[in-house]
């Protein structure tokens, strides 16, 4: 085993939180290098996750919408549109390749970050052993070490799952050969995401969500609203389906077929199509890299656990990113990968207010939330003051002849301060901005009511919500301070 000089910074990992990390340890002039495993250098987002998922959503955006578009004076062929999924993943393939050299590989080099190739473990509080791959036999040490290992898909344990073939997020990236139709366990982002890629690009899918929503973690009507969106496009969506069983139909992985049996309000039944994608949540990378064995500690879900700055049980390791659990955000990840060199090298005490952090799933229509939800404040204060407006009351909504969406805003009972934000719409993911400053600052609904904001424009949908604390909002013109 060969031993490399000391570096005041060692991270296990290589994805946001890791470059986050070193960007941060750069600014103040410290040595870094990093031991990367599994996915290429990067981690998840720009590898399997946002880059490629949001390029393969546009593309089938722009294949499936402008047939069903709402203006009298266009119109489309009735072979159109044409779809070609291979040429979509070679595409998604050289851009996803490009960001990677320019974003990461050529940030570590500009950084002077040595990077290692490997599975790494984590030898004593302040040593990463590479235990194989490309640098196997490398212990590298460091002053302080971050844990930055990412997520890996999560398969539920579902009777027969792991005697069939299936898909997921990652898997699915790989496939030269679109699937004929997709019966898809799980109703999160990333089933609504993939369920809507697949579909556009010509899938014939069928989601099936355990809970009574699609969305079950975020506000109930934004899973219900997107449903409806979902199932006039042609996306079969079935709720409160608790899956019994996967099997292969007609004599095994041959046929190509593939059912899921389920039982839906008592009543059983069967959902076959040629492929499974199995889209039941995420779990932390943290078994077998030497956690247990130096004092640090893991939940139940496998999330390495860490207090408010980021320090686990060992006062030389930090942690970072989704290794933590939820929110398994890229940006989140970024910031507590900045926060935790902070800590370690300045006893600064950076924080992240969660509270204040969007989601945004970005299917169409988008999906985007901060804040509490009309439920949490309910069991928090046994009452809430919530106003929900329809896209379609909105004038930009309507000029376009787009009004799918809505906006609830929650404020505080008492001060006014808006505390959640909830919204559908086709800008959501750029709205939830605004809303997001105004749960983070304290803002009531009187200071976005007096804030002058475009016309038209989607954005206004968040104001005419705040307004309708104060007013009859389907008694205004479009221009109404």
């Amino acid at each position: 085993m060969t031993t490399d000089d000391s570096y005041d910074l060692v991270i296990l990992g290589g994805g946001a939180a890791a470059f986050a990390a070193i960007t941060e340890a750069d600014r103040r002039g410290l040595s870094t290098a990093l031991v990367n495993t599994g996915l290429p250098l990067g981690g998840t987002c720009v590898n399997v996750g946002c880059v490629p998922s949001k390029h393969l959503l546009e593309v089938g955006k722009t294949a499936f919408e402008p047939p069903r578009n709402p203006f009298d004076a266009v119109a489309y062929d009735d072979d159109q549109p044409k779809t070609d999924w291979s040429a979509a993943m070679e595409e998604k393939d050289r851009i996803v390749a490009s960001l990677r050299e320019q974003n990461y590989v050529d940030v570590a080099d500009y950084f002077g970050t040595d990077i290692y190739e490997g599975y790494g473990r984590v030898g004593d509080g302040r040593t990463i052993e590479v235990i194989d791959g490309e640098d196997a036999g490398t212990t590298i040490t460091g002053e302080k070490v971050l844990i930055a290992t990412g997520s890996s898909p999560h398969i539920a344990p579902i009777d027969g799952v792991e005697g069939v073939d299936y898909e997921t997020s990652e898997t699915i990236l790989e496939r030269r050969d679109r699937p004929e139709s997709v019966v898809m366990v799980g109703g999160g982002y990333v089933a609504l995401e993939w369920g809507q890629i697949l579909h556009y690009m010509g899938a014939h899918v069928t989601i099936l969500q355990r809970s009574g929503h699609v969305l079950s973690g975020m506000e109930g009507q934004l899973g219900r609203e997107l449903q409806r969106c979902f199932e006039a496009d042609g996306i079969e969506v079935v709720t409160d389906a608790t899956d019994d069983r996967v099997r292969e139909e007609n004599g095994g992985a041959s046929s190509g077929t593939v059912s899921v049996d389920v039982t839906v309000d008592g009543e059983s039944r069967s959902y076959t199509a040629s492929d499974l994608f199995v889209a039941t949540g995420v779990s932390p990378n943290t078994d077998d890299i030497g956690l247990a064995e130096i004092g640090i500690e893991t939940d139940e879900s496998g999330a390495v656990v860490v207090d408010e700055t980021f320090q686990t049980a060992n006062p030389d390791v930090y942690a970072a990113g989704d290794c933590l659990g939820e929110p398994m955000l890229e940006t989140v990840a970024a910031k507590e990968g900045n926060h935790a060199v902070k800590n370690a090298f300045g006893d600064e005490g950076a924080t992240i207010d969660y509270h204040a952090v969007p989601k945004v799933v970005f299917t169409s229509p988008e999906v985007a939330a901060v804040g509490t939800t009309e439920l949490e404040y309910m069991d928090e204060h046994g009452t809430c003051t919530c106003r929900t407006v329809e896209m379609g009351d909105v004038p930009k909504a309507k000029a376009v002849e787009d009004t799918r969406g809505l906006v609830q805003v929650v404020k505080h009972h008492e001060t006014d301060e808006i505390v959640g934000v909830h919204m559908v719409g086709p800008r959501a993911a750029d709205m939830i901005m605004e809303a997001t400053l105004a749960v983070k600052f304290g803002f009531t609904v009187d200071d976005i009511i007096d804030t002058v904001h475009p016309f038209p424009t989607f954005s206004e949908a968040f104001k005419h919500a705040c307004q309708a604390f104060r007013r009859d909002t389907s008694k205004m013109s479009c221009c109404v301070e």
